[in-house]
């Protein structure tokens, strides 16, 4: 190690002698020419053009160093330049994926309130826009949880919608927020009927996607695709409120799946028929 450290100082060495060498038989030639330069003599002037000679080769290559240091300084700025401007690239891009994922939440929630707006409900009912904030569906809770500011105006047991489907009924209200029951939870009981033979039964929950169809007469003419609606009998849902279709008919099983996917929904309708419907609930989702 202590060899190498003196070679490179001997080398170190070596070189800066080197340099103050040419430059002192640089600036002695230089002087001497000024002075040849003077003298008006053909001699003077063969050895003025023998020094020349030797000498602009030897600045040449003197400047053959100066000259990559340029260019190698001029394209790391053009590195740094690129760089640079790379680097304004990425925020912008980020920018603008930024506002393109907010315009896409914009457009699907304008998209689920264009859909809220195709139902017009009856003259003598009101009705209360909510969003959904959170979903809960499992093996033993079926709810969602929406808010609104006009929650003060909610009633337990008031008919909850989708566009015109029935999804479920108002459970709890508890300031800005409301829980809704939705029809697919096994404490779900909706009568209902089979509107091309008006054939009558209770349509009940199981915390599955499909609803099952009880108290129906065995001997009842059911087909596969036919619409269930609200009956309206109990007070609590007016009749005709659409729910589904009939999917199966197997093992004495009388299965209806909801017209819509209800872990998809957005914006629900809380719509008041003017019944009479259970008391507030308060207390804790």
């Amino acid at each position: 190690m202590k060899r190498r450290r003196m070679l490179f100082m001997r080398l170190s060495e070596f070189r800066l002698l080197t340099r103050k060498l040419v430059t002192t038989l640089i600036v002695l030639s230089a002087f001497c020419l000024i002075i040849l330069s003077k003298a008006d003599n053909a001699h003077l002037n063969k050895v003025q053009d023998v020094i020349s000679g030797f000498l602009n080769p030897v600045i040449h290559t003197l400047e053959l160093p100066i000259d990559g240091v340029r260019f190698v300084y001029g394209k790391i700025g053009d590195v740094v330049h690129v760089y640079q401007e790379n680097q304004e690239l990425k925020k912008i891009s980020a920018q603008v994926d930024i506002l393109q994922t907010k315009l896409e939440i914009l457009q699907t929630e304008n998209e689920g309130l264009k859909k809220l707006l195709h139902y017009t409900p009856p003259k003598t009912a009101s009705f209360v826009t909510a969003k959904v904030i959170f979903g809960q569906g499992d093996g033993f809770v079926q709810s969602l949880t929406i808010y609104t500011p006009l929650a003060q105006n909610l009633k337990k047991g008031q008919a909850v919608l989708y566009e015109k489907y029935l999804i479920g009924r108002i459970d709890k209200v508890t300031g800005q927020y409301a829980k809704v029951l939705l029809m697919t939870d096994i404490n779900s009981k909706i009568p209902i009927f089979i509107k091309s033979s008006e054939i009558r039964g209770i349509l009940s929950g199981n915390n599955t996607p499909l609803l099952d169809l009880l108290f129906t007469s065995a001997d009842a003419k059911i087909k596969i695709k036919d619409k269930v609606v609200t009956s309206g009998i109990g007070g609590i849902f007016p009749s005709g409120i659409e729910i589904g279709e009939v999917v199966s008919l197997e093992n004495g099983q009388i299965k209806v799946k909801p017209s819509l996917p209800l872990e998809a929904i957005e914006y629900v309708r809380v719509v008041d028929y003017g019944l009479e419907t259970e008391n507030d609930a308060e207390g804790d989702f």
